[in-house]
């Protein structure tokens, strides 16, 4: 069995940006808790894997597919490879669960 671990113990926001932290990796399953400061860049992604995406606490205003949408806790979101979609704002102390399906990763 693993140590047991808290999703929310160390989660302070940097001062800009992002942190991005892997929660669990196993074969072709990445799961990351992304703590969020209120000083972002939007960056636009289009990635190669699926994501599922659940905001735990804050607030953000996601753009998928060229809508924008603001989530609150409890939130989430199905994005399937190839969907392009930009964080374009976060709250300071945000903290989000990202959940990735890769097609196939190698050790």
């Amino acid at each position: 069995m693993s140590a047991l671990t808290n999703l929310f113990a160390d989660a302070a926001p940097p001062e800009r940006g992002e942190r991005f932290d892997v929660v669990l990796r196993h074969r072709n399953l990445v799961v990351e808790r992304i703590v969020s400061s209120d000083v972002i860049t939007p960056t636009p992604y289009e990635q190669a894997q699926d994501e599922w995406v659940v905001l735990l606490q804050g607030e953000a205003d996601l753009e998928v597919s060229g809508t924008r949408h603001t989530l609150r806790p409890g939130d989430h979101v199905f994005l399937p490879a190839g969907t392009p979609h930009t964080v374009l704002r976060t709250a300071a102390g945000t903290v989000w669960l990202a959940v990735h399906l890769h097609p196939c990763l190698h050790d």
